[in-house]
């Protein structure tokens, strides 16, 4: 048992034991629990039965033998109401009475007897009485080891009868006992043991495919290959299935930033292949000072959508431990971006509409880039037609509703607006690089929100950055 016990806690301070082992292990250990919690629960309920058992025979054999010997003692007597000549100064039961009263119906009882005058003080005894008992025993019941003593007053006669029985049998049970658990409680645990690691393999043939699985898929690289026992409704199968659909997000995740660089990369390149064409069309010869300021302003041109390129990208790549968290007025961030839209766009017809102020929690910088992101797509994809916005508080959250009344877009294309330089044919011209609207939803992904959009073709495009309220 001990052993059981210290190789599973070194089990557990070493783990380069197996799984399997360790299972094999634990099975040994709790059979072995098992084992002595119903040997114990067993040898007290036996040891308990057999001893009272012991102790009602006893006090049969003594009330058999008190009556036998009252009896005897009667059938010697000349006046058997009398006690004084019951037992006269010389004994009247002798030794060999006392024999002939211990047995029963002929054979050994397996008790002896001692009569004791309490007159005179004398006494006889059967051949094997025990010589170590005293004769001074009150009335009642004891134990001297493997004897049990009982101890009677004779009814009708001056004497006491002493009747010590044999209680050996439940000693030797017990050590019998005692030998057989010696013996079944290790044979229990290397049971245990070898059953415990046979069904503990068998158990974790699953996990070694599963295994096997994913190390396939981490050296293929292949993240959408299937994975075994996703079927089988068990936990294994639903660590599978958890597995394989995150293997699944992963691969969607590295498709978007294949993508996504892909994207960048062509964004980047063709304004910087158009600056350094410009730069050296500019120094090829030389010019008039008017002509290399018309050459300066266009290159100042590049260099600014080169500039709001990179600033996107920062904040679309921001992560949450960056982000600021200080109260948030959206009223305000909404008011600046529609003016700053009118200047932009003098001809444009921008209205806000915010009643009262709302506050959230947040990054100002990026939730002000949000909101102008939106506003400015609506101006340019929507330019003979009036963009709103519209600010107020909902239960619990916030939202900043951005509305044209333009000609919308597609459902195929709806779909796909707000990835990172997704960009329509029909918007492909100017200036765009296809980031205001994926910026606009990861701002509202890092302040716990979402950007909802809806349209349809004919009937004006409707952008709602929805976010949690402060506090």
């Amino acid at each position: 048992m001990n052993v059981a016990v210290a190789t599973v806690w070194n089990a557990k301070e070493h783990p380069r034991l197996t799984l399997r082992t360790r299972l094999a292990l634990w099975a040994a250990l709790s059979t072995g629990l098992a084992v002595l919690l119903v040997a114990g629960g067993l040898f007290f309920a036996v040891n308990g039965l057999m001893r009272r058992t012991q102790l009602e025979r006893a006090n049969s054999l003594s009330a058999t033998a008190q009556e036998r010997a009252e009896n005897f003692i009667r059938s010697r007597s000349d006046n058997p109401l009398d006690p004084e000549h019951l037992l006269p100064g010389s004994v009247a039961v002798s030794a060999n009475d006392l024999e002939r009263i211990a047995d029963a119906g002929g054979h050994r009882s397996g008790i002896e007897l001692r009569l004791l005058n309490t007159v005179t003080g004398e006494f006889q005894a059967t051949r094997h009485f025990p010589t170590d008992i005293p004769a001074a025993l009150g009335q009642g019941q004891y134990q001297l080891g493997d004897q049990l003593i009982t101890v009677r007053t004779l009814r009708g006669a001056q004497a006491v009868l002493t009747v010590v029985s044999d209680i050996r049998s439940l000693q030797e049970t017990r050590a019998a006992f005692v030998r057989a658990l010696t013996w079944l409680l290790p044979a229990a645990l290397l049971l245990a043991l070898l059953l415990g690691w046979l069904v503990a393999g068998r158990l974790l043939q699953p996990v070694q495919a599963l295994e096997g699985a994913a190390r396939q898929v981490g050296e293929s690289g292949d993240l959408r290959r299937p994975l075994p026992g996703t079927r089988s409704g068990d936990e294994l199968g639903r660590l599978a299935l958890t597995l394989q659909n995150s293997f699944g997000r992963l691969a969607d995740s590295r498709e978007r930033e294949q993508a996504f660089l892909r994207a960048a990369a062509h964004d980047l390149r063709s304004p910087l292949a158009a600056l350094q064409a410009r730069v050296d069309a500019t120094l090829s010869r030389e010019r008039e000072p008017e002509r290399y300021r018309s050459e300066m302003k266009e290159i100042g041109q590049d260099i600014t959508r080169l500039s709001t390129l990179a600033n996107h990208l920062l904040l679309l790549a921001r992560e949450p431990d960056s982000m600021a968290h200080a109260p948030v007025p959206l009223r305000e961030l909404a008011a600046d971006a529609v003016d700053r839209a009118r200047e932009l766009a003098p001809l444009a017809d921008v209205d806000l509409l915010a009643p009262q102020p709302v506050t959230i929690t947040g990054d100002r910088v990026l939730l002000g880039q949000a909101i102008w992101n939106l506003t400015m797509n609506a101006v340019k994809h929507a330019p003979d037609s009036t963009v709103t916005v519209r600010v107020e508080a909902r239960p619990g959250e916030a939202s900043v509703t951005v509305q044209d009344d333009g000609p919308g877009v597609a459902a195929g294309t709806l779909a796909r607006l707000g990835e990172a330089f997704y960009r329509p044919d029909s918007s492909r011209t100017g200036d765009g690089h296809g980031l205001g609207l994926a910026l606009a939803r990861r701002a509202a992904e890092l302040h716990g929100g979402r950007l909802e959009l809806s349209s349809s073709p004919g009937e004006g495009f409707q952008a709602v950055l929805i976010l949690p309220l402060l506090g």
